[in-house]
């Protein structure tokens, strides 16, 4: 699938997910511009490679998570500081505004480390443990026990 056109409308069809993981990995505007370029740039290096034997969403999911963490790994040799991030149904204050509650759990989701990041923005995607566990490269068991301390961990960064 090396036909521009094909690739220009998968990229429209899934850029949601795309954002949402520079989103996640980077933490300013310019960063998060410069991540989506080059998850862009790596599946548009990497889609010969595509063989069909999962959907193209999950192999996009595991391009993007691969390019975002890679991205951090570069960050962090340039700055030698760490990264952060947060998770949404752990608030429990119905009088915050969707808005505030976003900005508190991606605040939180910011604070995992580098695979956690990758299970909940699975997990926040709707997807299952058994599509995490395939994604990510884990057993479906190892996705279940990793979530319960995610969201211990969450719930203990989260302000209430």
């Amino acid at each position: 699938m090396r036909d521009t056109e094909q690739f220009e409308a998968l990229i429209l069809k899934h850029q949601g997910l795309m954002y949402k993981v520079a989103r996640l990995y980077a933490d300013t505007p310019e960063d998060q511009s410069d991540l989506y370029q080059e998850i862009v740039y790596q599946l548009w290096k990497s889609i010969s490679q595509f063989k069909g034997g999962a959907k193209i969403s999950t192999w996009m999911y595991r391009v993007a998570l691969n390019t975002a963490i890679a991205f951090l790994h570069q960050k962090k040799k340039r700055q030698h500081t760490t990264s952060r991030f947060e998770l949404p149904e752990i608030i429990d204050d119905s009088s915050l505004e969707k808005e505030e509650q976003s900005k508190y759990l991606y605040r939180a989701i910011k604070q995992l480390s580098v695979v956690e990041r990758g299970i909940v923005f699975l997990f926040l995607e709707g997807k299952s443990y058994r599509e995490i566990a395939t994604i990510i490269g884990f057993t479906e068991s190892n996705v279940g026990t990793r979530m319960l301390r995610i969201k211990k961990k969450l719930k203990e960064l989260i302000p209430q």
